[in-house]
């Protein structure tokens, strides 16, 4: 794999060409170091850093003020993309410009490099991105305080065109509107395409500019990938005086590379973009990367004197110690089946929800933008008239819920739990006071994949669910306990269910050829012990935990006795009574917050109990904002490894 050196950037920036000759090149150059990099890390989001990358170069290069200023001037301009995704095409415009070193852009989604999504901790990152539609509002904060201040510098933030379908998007279009914001300026990235599906087939937008319009702004349009055409429109907006600004920038998702170019005029309404997340395998990096190049040395040849001389990171001190493709667990790893190959919960899940589906007709499923990734779309292929795609608006989708649920029939709800739990929090509890039963699905629970960054790792979820009086929350440990619970929740519970479910691969391959029928708040012991005993759940914590209790036992000689407690905030009394008999010692491990989670509920609860006194309870869990990288390594920076489980395990039993 090569990178193109900022050097080469350089001596073309550097030359006597015109500009509008010289930045489309410079967004190829960047675009072929968005796909080292992503390929590098294993995972990312091609299609839209490459539709993006453009507008990114136009205005590092052109427009802003805040190269020659610098980013500690409080005078400069702000630029930054609220919906996140094309966080590897700013990048490698930040490292064309001499902000990102070319360590940092090898180290995309790896501990101590570059997050997944915009975090303010990298250079050059202005703000961080969250779930999705937050941008217009900071950016209104951010040029309101420039007037309040007296300060220069204008204020830009870049948009996806799905993220038009969140809510707080047209508070803050009213509201920058009425303060009458004219340093703002919101540019849309209008790919068409949003996850895996045309924009106009999630939900209808109408016509933006008139919409835009309406809220009191100034809109314009103008093809978001044609850098002349861009700086054009600009020009023309800046001459406003009173009204913020958007752009309606018309681009193209994959720009650059043919097989990965959308085609959104001739999308048909089952057909799924394939490029909007993940990373190419070694034949496709090489096809794009080759298409990319020829591209670059057929427009350097009207530039003299300016050549390629790329950088091999194979033979590179920063190259990345083999770990080229895919996000990968190095550490020792328990098996407990002959079947070694790799568990996804949410495949159980997509297949047990079209069982049940068949036989129940009040179960209706709705998603936020998301059903690739959390197996919904064969459910959707089944049965299209109970299936309910809602787009980017979780608030929509829950409240929208709770009005399903009202008239009798069964809802499913899906998303991302770090955008579920919280930003549809108060509609949960809305649906909660009103007693109707709503199964909310939490998928990309807990800690792991971590590359993605902050923003999506769901570590606060089981807190703000628990604080419901009549929810019950669980999280299966491998395919067939997911398939089970999610029966039960169906069938047998009531109220707010909620069912958290890891994303991606389990690191365990646990395969279970019998288990008994789930009850709340009693969990299974997976290896015996007689010295302490450790609460977990989830396939990446209880393979942590499992390996943890080998190490103990081979090298301390301490029995550890490993249960599996996938109900998370209902615990048996009579049960925890057993299964903590005989010893004084209970841990408990989880990749989530230490406030709120299985760790408090357990401590509450031995605690509040003469027949569990003199038990000393340690939480392992996450005491800190998560990190971003690759799972290994950031399971050991927060201390949930099995090699610092079993140490902080060894240090409370030996202090005592």
């Amino acid at each position: 794999m090569k990178l193109i050196p900022k050097s080469d950037f350089d001596r073309l920036l550097k030359t006597k060409s015109d500009w509008r000759t010289v930045l489309p090149i410079v967004s190829n150059m960047c675009r072929l170091n968005t796909l080292t990099s992503i390929t590098l890390a294993g995972s990312g989001h091609l299609g839209s850093s490459f539709s993006s990358m453009d507008i990114f170069v136009w205005a590092l290069h052109h427009k802003l003020n805040t190269l020659a200023l610098g980013f500690d001037n409080p005078n400069r301009d702000i630029f930054f993309s609220s919906k996140g995704h094309d966080a590897p095409a700013l990048y490698s415009v930040l490292f064309s410009a001499g902000i990102v070193s070319m360590e940092a852009l090898t180290k995309l989604r790896r501990l101590g490099g570059l997050h997944g999504h915009p975090d303010i901790s990298n250079a050059g990152i202005e703000a961080n991105s969250g779930s999705l539609g937050m941008g217009i509002s900071k950016a209104r904060g951010i040029a309101w305080a420039k007037k309040y201040s007296g300060l220069k510098g204008r204020v830009f933030v870049l948009l996806g065109d799905g993220e038009l379908q969140e809510g707080q998007i047209y508070e803050g279009l009213q509201g920058a509107a009425k303060q009458g914001l004219s340093n703002l300026t919101v540019i849309v990235d209008h790919n068409k395409i949003q996850t895996d599906k045309n924009v106009k087939h999630i939900t209808y937008t109408g016509d933006l500019l008139a919409r835009f319009e309406a809220f009191g702004w100034n809109a314009y349009r103008c093809d978001g990938n044609d850098i002349s055409e861009l700086d054009t429109i600009y020009t023309e907006s800046a001459k406003t005086s009173s009204n913020p600004s958007i752009i309606l920038a018309d681009t193209i998702k994959g720009k650059g590379v043919s097989f990965m170019e959308s085609s959104h005029d001739q999308m048909e309404e089952d057909d799924v973009y394939q490029w909007h997340a993940g990373a190419p395998n070694k034949d496709e990096y090489e096809l794009a990367y080759q298409e990319i190049l020829g591209g670059i040395v057929e427009s350097l040849r009207n530039i003299s004197d300016v050549s390629l001389n790329l950088v091999d990171l194979q033979d590179s001190s920063i190259s990345r110690d083999g770990l080229l493709l895919g996000e990968q667990f190095s550490a020792q790893k328990i098996q407990h089946s002959t079947n070694n190959e790799k568990e996804f919960l949410v495949n159980a899940f997509g297949q047990e929800l079209i069982e049940i589906g068949r036989k129940r007709r009040d179960l209706v499923v709705l998603d936020a933008d998301l059903a690739a990734d959390l197996r919904l779309r064969e459910f959707e292929r089944q049965f299209p008239n109970r299936f309910i795609e809602v787009g980017i608006a979780e608030q929509d989708m829950v409240s929208m819920a709770g009005g399903i649920a009202l008239q009798g029939l069964l809802p499913i709800v899906n998303s991302f739990g770090a955008f579920l739990a919280a930003r549809a929090n108060e509609q949960i509890y809305n649906n909660a006071t009103e007693e109707s039963k709503i199964i909310y699905v939490c998928h990309y629970a807990g800690l792991i994949p971590a590359g993605p960054g902050k923003s999506h790792q769901s570590i606060r979820d089981i807190s703000l669910f628990g604080a419901l009086p009549n929810a019950l929350i669980a999280h299966p440990s491998c395919e067939q306990e997911t398939k089970l619970i999610f029966r039960y929740l169906v069938n047998s519970a009531t109220g707010c269910c909620v069912l958290r479910l890891p994303l991606g691969p389990s690191s365990l391959g646990l395969k279970i050829d019998k288990l008994d029928n789930p009850i709340p708040g009693i969990g299974w012991t997976f290896v015996e012990g007689k010295d302490a005993v450790l609460f977990t759940y989830g396939p990446h914590m209880l393979n942590e935990a499992l390996v943890a209790s080998n190490i103990l036992r081979e090298s301390t000689g301490i029995h550890l006795r490993v249960i599996n407690l996938p109900w998370l905030n209902k615990i048996n009394h009579d049960w925890l009574v057993t299964a903590t008999r005989d010893v004084n010692f209970v841990f408990v491990l989880e990749d989530h917050s230490t406030v709120g989670g299985l760790g408090d509920n357990l401590t509450r609860e031995i605690a509040s109990s003469v027949d569990l006194t003199g038990k000393l309870v340690t939480q392992l869990s996450l005491t800190s904002f998560p990190e971003c990288g690759d799972p290994d390594e950031v399971l050991q920076y927060h201390g949930l490894d099995s090699k610092s489980i079993s140490s902080a395990i060894k240090r409370v039993m030996t202090q005592l």
